[in-house]
């Protein structure tokens, strides 16, 4: 598999929710198969590490602002259909309680913690609902997906080579 097809495979899998860079780091370092969630079964591709990071941050960060800024209209039209409405108000509930004390007593560095966190329910999607929750304003965002991801793709990194074994 050529280079630009493995960084572009990079890049969609960094744009699903749930895998974020938490599972497009691995799969762009990592030699042999990653498994992922659902059966799925990737080989890795054997990237420099430094490659991939740059990659990967870039494309979440450039999520997060772009969830950011088109969630209220996507909300909007999506809780028109019954189901969705309902996963959509569950999930909030969900987001709002966990990311709301937070973001009252430390503000938006609150929601960079949650956002660089890299696990399951966490990260950028997850971070521009719950400043859409909360009304943080864009710059405030900006500021805290930025860093938030810069954050989760260090440690997930450190993690792929091995220099840091907190999974």
């Amino acid at each position: 598999m050529s280079i630009p097809l493995q960084l572009l495979i990079l890049v969609l899998v960094t744009l699903m929710p749930f895998f974020e860079l938490r599972a497009g780091i691995p799969l762009g370092i990592l030699r042999g198969s990653v498994d992922l969630p659902f059966g799925l079964t990737l080989s890795g591709f054997g990237l420099p590490w430094y490659t991939v990071f740059f990659i990967v941050v870039l494309t979440n960060i450039v999520l997060g602002i772009l969830i950011y800024l088109l969630i209220k209209e996507f909300i909007h039209l999506l809780t028109k259909i019954k189901v969705f409405s309902k996963l959509y108000n569950n999930y909030s509930k969900r987001v709002y309680k966990s990311i709301n004390k937070y973001v009252d007593r430390y503000g938006e560095w609150g929601l960079m913690v949650f956002i660089a966190v890299p696990l399951p329910g966490s990260g950028s999607y997850s971070g521009a609902l719950a400043a859409h929750l909360i009304g943080l304003s864009f710059r405030k965002f900006i500021i805290a997906n930025t860093l938030g991801v810069i954050i989760a793709g260090i440690i997930v990194t450190l993690s792929s080579l091995g220099l840091l074994n907190i999974f």
